[in-house]
């Protein structure tokens, strides 16, 4: 098989590329990146062809999609704060960016085509835990943008005949996740601060909830995905239906590192939404028994994998 990844010298494409490396299945494994947020060292000594470019480029998107079997669309500008910061950059890369890779899939024929929403569409909406049913209510254009991106996807299975899966990804975390920006993703901070003795800086009360994904379910799911050709007319939720509040996550990474950590409490920050937790009940007649790591197991992981890499920067 040839499968393309778009966004793949990012976290979770580079996590991908890395699954799928060790599948007999796989003949060619291309990745798509301009490396605005992603990084040439998570590609590190894989046999990946890299094309380097913007998904927003119809000539990349047709060198790198000519033969494919299967895209798996990761590439995007995430960070609802930095949606906040600049919408227009976010609606650029995600809505149009995911309606240029349909639409280069288009011309290639490619059989079967992978796309990353996000949990942020559900936004305001107050009902527990998140069922795919439920009416999207977006509080950020980061959230918008992913509704974007799971529509086209949709319309186009439904439109052109096309093999979709959609899935909304909750909060994952993991290995190769970057820490050192103004937009990281809140476990990377927090683990980098604790390696380094800084205290972890919380938005509001810390009472807020998330339904916290290691990337190594992640991946495994999108693989199994991948081999089987798996699609849905509808959106997937990808979490597994855990609520972890903020503090509990420090609780964890202090049981984790075996020892206690410093707290400051910032103020709430625009957009976010206050409790998140998936339905996983789609997610699992599509995919009965998932690699499924604990939160713990992936903190261990995490904490593993950055230790050397954030003692080294500083």
């Amino acid at each position: 098989m040839k499968v393309v990844v778009t966004g793949g010298a990012g976290f979770i494409g580079a996590n991908l590329l890395h699954t799928l490396v060790d599948n007999p299945l796989m003949d060619e494994l291309v990745a798509v990146d301009d490396l605005s947020t992603g990084s040439l060292d998570n590609l590190t000594d894989l046999p990946v062809r890299l094309l380097r470019g913007t998904v927003l480029d119809a000539k990349v998107l047709d060198a790198a999609l000519a033969g494919a079997d299967c895209v798996v669309h990761l590439g995007a500008l995430g960070s609802v704060p930095r949606s906040i910061d600049n919408p227009l950059a976010s609606h650029h890369a995600n809505a149009t960016g995911t309606l240029m890779v349909l639409e280069a899939v288009r011309r290639h024929d490619v059989p079967h085509v992978i796309v990353a929403s996000s949990s942020s569409v559900y936004g305001a909406n107050p009902v527990l835990p998140r069922q795919e049913a439920l009416r999207p209510m977006p509080v950020s254009p980061y959230a918008v943008s992913k509704l974007a991106t799971e529509a086209y996807a949709l319309a186009h299975a439904s439109c052109y005949d096309q093999a979709v899966l959609a899935f909304r990804f909750f909060n994952v975390f993991g290995p190769r996740q970057a820490a050192h920006h103004a937009y990281a993703a809140v476990v990377p901070r927090f683990v980098s601060a604790a390696l380094v003795g800084e205290p972890v800086r919380i938005h509001g009360d810390g009472r807020q909830t998330r339904d916290f994904t290691y990337v190594g379910s992640v991946t495994s799911v999108i693989a199994d995905a991948i081999v089987r050709r798996v699609s849905a007319p509808d959106v997937v939720n990808l979490a597994f239906g855990e609520r972890v509040s903020l503090l509990d996550l420090v609780a964890e990474l202090e049981s984790v590192l075996g020892r206690p950590l410093d707290r400051v409490h910032e103020p709430p920050r625009s957009g976010d939404v206050r409790d998140s937790q998936a339905d996983s009940t789609r997610l699992r007649e599509l995919f009965p028994s998932p690699r499924r790591y604990t939160t713990r197991e992936g903190l261990q992981a995490t904490v593993d994998w950055m230790s050397d890499r954030v003692l080294v920067r500083h």
